[in-house]
C-alpha cells in the first residue's frame, strides 16, 4: 500500500489551485507561487523542533504531491523551510534572539532566501568571493567585489512581504580571511530593495511555473554584529567548519530528492489513465492503447519504481535522521537517494510523455512541466553528477563505510560490488587520486557507481518493506537494462534471459495495474486534461475561440486560370 501525505489536500479546492494559470502573466504566476508555498507550509504547522529534528512532518512536506502542481511554489517552500529556517534554527538553539525570526519564517510573515552560489563559482563554495568585513564598531560591511561574485538564482526581488536571506560570505577581520560564514541580511521590505542591495531579474527559466530568479549583489551593506551566524574566531579546520555550517544543504539534498516521489506517482497515474481512455481501431472494434505492450512497459516499469522508491525514501530518511551516524555516511545516503530517484524519474517521465503522443508536449498535461522541475531538482542542493564524483571517489579511497547489502548474492548487489572493484583496481594503478588518469578513467564511471549502490539499497529496502515480489522483479529488470552488458559478461544473464524475466514480471504486474495506480493516491493532484473525456471537454470550453463570417474564393474561375496559364507560358 502506497502512502501519500494529505495535510494540504484541502487546498486543492481553494482559488489558489482552482484558478487556471496558463493565461496568467509571469508576474501573476510568480505571485501565485508565493501564495501557494505559504498556504502549503502553513498547512503543516511546522515548529522549530520539526526543522531541527527532521521530524516525520518535515519529511511529509517534502513528499506532498501538491509539489507536482507548481514547481515554483515547491522551490520557494523548500528554500524557506529547509535552507533558510533550518540554517538559522541551528544557531537559534544557543541564540534566543533568533527564535522570533525562525517563527516569522515558518509562519510566512517574512520570506526567506538562501544566497550561497555565485556566478563565477557555482558549487565551488570554498572559493566564494563575497566579503563581509568586520568594522571597528563591530558591524560588518557586505560587498560583492567582482561581477563573478554576484549571487546567482535565488528570487530576491520584492514579493509583497519583507525578505531576509542567509548570505554566505568570506569573513574578513583585520585583513585576514577567516573562512566562509553565513550572515543574516535584510533584502527588501516587500516593495523595494534595501540600501546597497541590487537584484537583477533573470529571464524565465522555462515552463509554466516561474520563479523570480535573480542576480543579487551588495555594495557597502552595513550589517549589525548580530547578523553573523557563528563565531568570529578562525576555525582550526576551515573545511570542516564550512561543511558543518552548511549542513542544511545536505538536508536539502535528501529533502528535494524526496520531492521526486510524488512526481513519479503523477507520471504513472497520467500515463495509465490516458492509455485507458485513448482508443484505436475500427468504429465497431475499439481497444484502449493500454492493450499494447509498448504502452505497458514504461507505465508498469515506472509503477514498479514508484513502489520500490517509496520504500527507499522511507529507509533513507529514517537513516539520515539518526544524528549518531557518521555525518559523511548521512551525506552519502542523501546523495545516493537523490541520484537514484532523479535517474528513474527523468527516464520514466520522458518514456511516458512519448507514449502520450503530441498531448505529452503540452504544459497543461503536466508531463513536460514535471520533467522540467525534475531537471531543476537534479541540480539544486548538489548536482547529481558532482555529488556522484565526490561520493564515489571518497568511497573508493575507503574514507568511510556504507551500510552493506542484506542480500549479497542478489544481481544488484553483485553489480554494485563489481563496479566498485573494477574502479578500485583502476585507482590503485593511478599515481594519485587527483591525477589525470583518474580524470580520464574513473570520473566517467562515478555516477553509474553511485546509481548501482542506490539500486541495490532500494532493492534491499523494498524487500524489507514487503513490496510485492512482482514489482521488485520488474524493478530489477529496469535496472539491469541500464547496464545489460555487465550482467551478460559477469552474471551470465544474457539478452534472452532478461527479456523472459521482463515478460514474466510485466504479466504479473499488469492485472494489478489499476489497483496499484489507485493506491498511489495522487489522482486529486493530477491536473492533466487528457486523463478523462469530461476533463478534456471542460478544458476546451475554457479556451479562447475565434469565429466569424468572412468568405473568400479559394479556387479561381476558368477564365482566370487560362490567363494565368498564358502568362506562365510567356515567361517560359
Amino acid at each position: 500500500m502506497s502512502s501519500t501525505p494529505h495535510r494540504a489536500l484541502h487546498l486543492l479546492s481553494t482559488p489558489l489551485f482552482t484558478t487556471p494559470t496558463y493565461a496568467l502573466s509571469r508576474a501573476e504566476k510568480s505571485k501565485l507561487a508565493y501564495e501557494r508555498a505559504k498556504a502549503t507550509v502553513l498547512a503543516y504547522r511546522l515548529t522549530m523542533d520539526d526543522i531541527l529534528t527532521l521530524s516525520p512532518k518535515f519529511w511529509e512536506l517534502h513528499q506532498d504531491p501538491i509539489m507536482a502542481l507548481d514547481g515554483g511554489a515547491m522551490t520557494l517552500m523548500t528554500i524557506q523551510v529547509n535552507l533558510t529556517s533550518g540554517t538559522i534554527a541551528r544557531y537559534a538553539v544557543h541564540r534566543p534572539d533568533l527564535v522570533p525570526l525562525v517563527e516569522d519564517l515558518l509562519r510566512y510573515r517574512k520570506h526567506g532566501q538562501f544566497l550561497m552560489t555565485e556566478i563565477g563559482h557555482g558549487l565551488d563554495i570554498a572559493n566564494l568571493e563575497t566579503t563581509a568585513t568586520l568594522l571597528p564598531t563591530g558591524e560588518f560591511l557586505l560587498n560583492t567585489p567582482t561581477p563573478a561574485a554576484a549571487k546567482f538564482m535565488p528570487p530576491t526581488v520584492p514579493a509583497g512581504s519583507p525578505a531576509v536571506a542567509v548570505v554566505w560570505a568570506k569573513l574578513m577581520v583585520g585583513g585576514e580571511d577567516r573562512g566562509i560564514r553565513p550572515f543574516i541580511v535584510p533584502l527588501n521590505d516587500g516593495k523595494q530593495m534595501c540600501s546597497g542591495v541590487k537584484s537583477t531579474l533573470l529571464p524565465e527559466r522555462g515552463g509554466p511555473n516561474p520563479v523570480n530568479h535573480a542576480i543579487t549583489s551588495f555594495h557597502n551593506v552595513r550589517l549589525s554584529p548580530e547578523s553573523l551566524l557563528g563565531s568570529l574566531d578562525k576555525a582550526s579546520s576551515p573545511r570542516l567548519a564550512l561543511t558543518q555550517s552548511m549542513w542544511r544543504v545536505v538536508c536539502g539534498t535528501i529533502a528535494i530528492g524526496s520531492l521526486v516521489l510524488p512526481i513519479m506517482k503523477c507520471y504513472a497515474t497520467i500515463g495509465a489513465m490516458y492509455s485507458l481512455r485513448r482508443q484505436v481501431g475500427t468504429p465497431d472494434k475499439r481497444i484502449p492503447i493500454m492493450h499494447f505492450r509498448t504502452q505497458q512497459i514504461p507505465i508498469l516499469t515506472l509503477t514498479a519504481q514508484v513502489y520500490v522508491m517509496e520504500a527507499f525514501v522511507q529507509w533513507c530518511t529514517k537513516l539520515f535522521s539518526d544524528t549518531t551516524m557518521d555525518a559523511r555516511v548521512r551525506h552519502a545516503i542523501a546523495g545516493i537517494l537523490k541520484t537514484t530517484i532523479v535517474g528513474h524519474a527523468n527516464a520514466g517521465g520522458i518514456a511516458i510523455a512519448d507514449r502520450c503522443g503530441v498531448q505529452g508536449l503540452f504544459a497543461h498535461n503536466q508531463l513536460t512541466t514535471m520533467h522540467n522541475e525534475t531537471r531543476g531538482i537534479a541540480i539544486a542542493e548538489g548536482d547529481v553528477l558532482v555529488l556522484s564524483i565526490k561520493l564515489a571517489t571518497e568511497m573508493l579511497q575507503g574514507r568511510y563505510k556504507m551500510p552493506v547489502s542484506t542480500d549479497s548474492e542478489s544481481l544488484l548487489a553483485r553489480h554494485e560490488l563489481g563496479l566498485f572493484e573494477e574502479n578500485r583496481a583502476t585507482l590503485a594503478s593511478c599515481s594519485h587520486h587527483r591525477s589525470n588518469d583518474v580524470n580520464r578513467l574513473i570520473l566517467p564511471n562515478c555516477q553509474p557507481m553511485i546509481e548501482s549502490m542506490g539500486h541495490r539499497m532500494a532493492y534491499d529496502a523494498a524487500v524489507a518493506a514487503g513490496v510485492d515480489s512482482s514489482l521488485i522483479d520488474l524493478y530489477v529488470v529496469s535496472v539491469v537494462k541500464q547496464d545489460a552488458a555487465w550482467y551478460s559478461e559477469n552474471a551470465e544473464f544474457g539478452r534472452r534471459a532478461l527479456a523472459e524475466l521482463e515478460t514474466k514480471a510485466l504479466d504479473a504486474v499488469l492485472p494489478q495495474a489499476g489497483t496499484l495506480i489507485r493506491q498511489m493516491g495522487v489522482e486529486p493532484w493530477v491536473s492533466s486534461k487528457i486523463v478523462s473525456d469530461e476533463r478534456w471537454d471542460a478544458f476546451v470550453d475554457t479556451l479562447e475561440t475565434f469565429e466569424g463570417k468572412s468568405d473568400f474564393e479559394v479556387i479561381t474561375g476558368e477564365r482566370e486560370q487560362q490567363l494565368q496559364s498564358q502568362m506562365v507560358r510567356s515567361h517560359l
